[in-house]
């Protein structure tokens, strides 16, 4: 798989200076990160309510276009698809598992901080 997605990455990237008018891809980024970020999430939605639906085709059909846009925003970010391959093999050697962070690692080591906004969580507080 990871082939596939490099070679998706080269070719999103190559868009990148295309023609909006006649390129999908360059118009998402000419619409700039935003648009992008709003993309991906409209897509991770599509999966999940198809998933409900029990819909597996439109789930693996919708699968593709979550993947797709997230590899515009790892271009757009200038994040190389090596560097999550990286991320995931440090997860896996430390947790087992490729997976999500443990809540109490939020990647700087003390887990009090907000992932989002840096701020201290209340102690005993989601």
């Amino acid at each position: 798989m990871s082939d596939a997605i490099q070679r998706l990455y080269a070719k999103v990237t190559l868009e990148r200076g295309g023609n909006p008018k006649t390129s999908r891809t360059a118009k998402l980024f000419a619409d700039g990160r935003t648009k992008i970020a709003k993309k991906l999430i409209e897509e991770a939605s599509e999966v999940s309510l198809e998933c409900v639906s029990s819909n597996r085709d439109e789930v693996i059909h919708e699968s593709v276009d979550l993947l797709y846009n997230w590899i515009v925003l790892l271009s757009e970010m200038g994040i190389r698809p090596a560097e999550i391959w990286h991320e995931m093999e440090r997860r896996e050697a430390e947790y087992g598992i490729a997976g999500k962070l443990p809540k109490s690692d939020n990647g700087n080591g003390n887990g009090n901080d907000s992932p989002c906004t840096g701020k201290k969580k209340a102690v005993g507080r989601p």
